[in-house]
């Protein structure tokens, strides 16, 4: 049981700057970021579940799909960022739709976290995961959008934080790939 809460806690450091790029975003108030989190613990739920429907008709092993989920998670998260920064030039500030984009994609990607861990821990997976990871994004977001609001988070380069979070998703696409859990 300590190995589903544990990679719930390690798969979920991304929230951390998804939570710090919203709190560089002036529109963005800590209610937009608890309302993203309700709606993401929704969805961990239901992917909690559907994932174990979906376990059944897989004729392979899950790990595979997990591993090439969350790589293709990482790489996306990284080149998305890139896209955007080269866009970003010529465009106006973040508006409200950008929020509530960042918060359906955070959303969907909490759900395919709580989806792969519940793949790769089948049998014994427990309707903890998706509380761990629901709690985890919620407690690394809420703590980055106050760090971005203090006068200390000035320093942190963004391109760096997009890095390292899609660096998180690519080692723990690489260990359900390679690694026995």
């Amino acid at each position: 049981m300590f190995l589903p809460i544990l990679s719930g806690l390690i798969v979920s450091i991304d929230a951390f700057f998804i939570g710090l790029s919203l709190g560089f975003n002036k529109r963005c108030r800590f209610l937009h970021l608890a309302i993203i989190n309700a709606f993401l613990l929704a969805l961990c739920i239901i992917g909690f579940f559907a994932a174990g429907h979906i376990y059944e008709l897989i004729p392979f092993e899950p790990d595979y799909i997990v591993g090439v989920a969350f790589i293709s998670l990482g790489l996306w998260t990284i080149l998305q960022y890139f896209a955007i920064r080269r866009i970003k030039s010529t465009e106006k500030p973040q508006s409200f739709k950008t929020i509530v984009l960042v918060g359906f994609v955070m959303s969907l990607e909490a759900m395919l976290i709580t989806m792969g861990l519940t793949f790769i821990f089948r049998p014994y997976s427990f309707f903890i995961i998706p509380i761990t990871v629901a709690a985890a994004h919620f407690g690394y977001s809420a703590s980055s959008f106050y760090l971005a609001r203090s006068k200390h988070a000035s320093r942190i380069s963004i391109s760096l934080s997009h890095i390292i979070s899609g660096l998180a998703l690519i080692v723990y696409g690489l260990m359900a790939l390679f690694v026995d859990l």
